[in-house]
């Protein structure tokens, strides 16, 4: 049952629509340079292009950068991109709710659109609140007067509860955008009622949040398996008893991940047969690969992949799944003497039929370097808020819509 409302829901028509994307892109620290426009081509493509062919006065909020950090820059150059995606005029304007954004959203006709600057210039935008302390803000009481609905496209931003993300639901008509809605639908499809067998993939250099999302998915009957590479397969080849040696066991104190051991032991000892680590590893030995078995550890050498043992095991496993998530890599992809794991396991997964959900920045990277994006059912752009609806936790932006949903729009 969806609780929130979309864009099917409501007419556009002539009304004035405040749309809260996520535009944050890499920039340039010299230049200071959008330098990917992939999240800009996302929401343009679906949510705004669609508003403004249905005649809606469309208005863009979103951040880029946090206060202070080299990427937080003006919204001109993403309002420029913007235009050639949909090449169509977009307007900007130097201002987030002050006179000259309230004129430019006044002297908006149908079907155009408006680009306001970096919410994020309002110094309260990032404080934490409740929907109804946000509506009481600068930002709320000088906009939500001038629209008539409010769209959240902003899935990737949709774990904060800052002012410009849920603050309009308490006081406007509010809906899901597509990027939003395709979100969810993806993520309650692996959540909610998954395909089983179910197969979690967990690697990656952060394993901050790998015994949480392992715990949820196990205890709730999501994930049958859950795979393990990349660092957090270090980490649980430790909960494990192993020892990894002075060096790889120097990083993880480092990475202050040894305080997850505890948790990840007491996981192993009840699923004992659902939670898989690696059996062999690949080590670095002046600079060229070198695999050992687990049996083989303690190593003085760095480990950067996982070996074709693991591989294999693995590679049964996902032979049979209806449902996969893969965040994150197997190993150091990037180098080429060790990314072997990471391409035989994202291979398997492309070559599957069943549904597959990837996300987070070094998974999406990897599947674009070994060309595969278009074999998987779902990729996510989002990172943090993704890794939160992995966890079982509740998103302020996605609680914001649902409450709006409740009442009448």
């Amino acid at each position: 049952m969806v609780k929130y409302l979309t864009i099917d829901d409501v007419k556009v028509k002539d009304k004035v629509v405040l749309v809260r994307v996520d535009f944050n892109s890499p920039v340039d620290p010299k230049s200071q340079k959008v330098l990917e426009d992939v999240r800009i081509r996302a929401h343009g493509e679906t949510t705004i292009k669609e508003l403004a062919e249905k005649g809606a006065k469309v208005v863009v909020l979103a951040h880029q950068g946090r206060k202070g950090d080299p990427d937080f820059i003006p919204l001109k150059q993403h309002a420029e991109i913007l235009g050639k995606i949909l090449r169509k005029p977009v307007k900007y304007v130097d201002d987030v709710f002050g006179e000259k954004a309230k004129n430019a959203i006044k002297n908006l006709k149908s079907g155009e659109i408006l680009v306001l600057d970096n919410v994020r210039n309002f110094a309260a935008e990032t404080k934490e609140g409740t929907p109804e302390d946000h509506a009481k803000t600068e930002l709320v009481k000088n906009l939500a007067p001038l629209a008539q609905l409010f769209v959240n496209d902003a899935f990737a931003a949709a774990h904060r509860a800052h002012v410009s993300i849920i603050g309009f639901t308490a006081v406007l008509p509010s809906v899901a955008g597509r990027i939003m809605e395709r979100e969810l639908k993806s993520l309650s499809k692996v959540l909610e009622n998954p395909e089983k067998p179910c197969v979690f993939i967990l690697g990656g250099a952060k394993a901050d949040d790998s015994l949480e999302i392992s715990k949820y998915v196990l205890n709730n009957k999501i994930a049958d398996y859950v795979l393990t590479g990349g660092v957090v397969g270090h980490v649980f080849l430790v909960a494990k008893g192993a020892n990894l040696g002075k060096t790889n066991m120097e990083f993880l104190e480092k990475k202050e991940l040894m305080s997850l051991v505890p948790g990840i032991k007491e996981l192993i000892q009840k699923y004992p047969d659902k939670i898989k680590t690696p059996k062999d590893l690949a080590v670095e030995v002046n600079g060229k690969r070198k695999e050992i078995s687990v049996d083989e550890l303690p190593t003085d050498q760095s480990i950067f992949d996982i070996g074709p043992k693991t591989v294999d095991e693995y590679a049964k496993i996902i032979r049979k799944a209806n449902s996969i998530v893969i965040s994150g890599p197997m190993g150091v992809y990037e180098n080429k003497e060790f990314v072997y794991g990471t391409k035989k396991i994202f291979e398997e997964i492309a070559n599957s039929k069943a549904f597959s959900l990837a996300g987070g920045g070094h998974t999406i990277s990897a599947l674009q370097e070994l060309k595969l994006s278009s074999k998987i059912s779902y990729v996510s752009t989002a990172g943090g808020a993704l890794i939160e609806f992995l966890m079982g936790k509740k998103l302020p932006g996605v609680v914001a819509l649902e409450k709006a949903a409740s009442r009448k729009t």
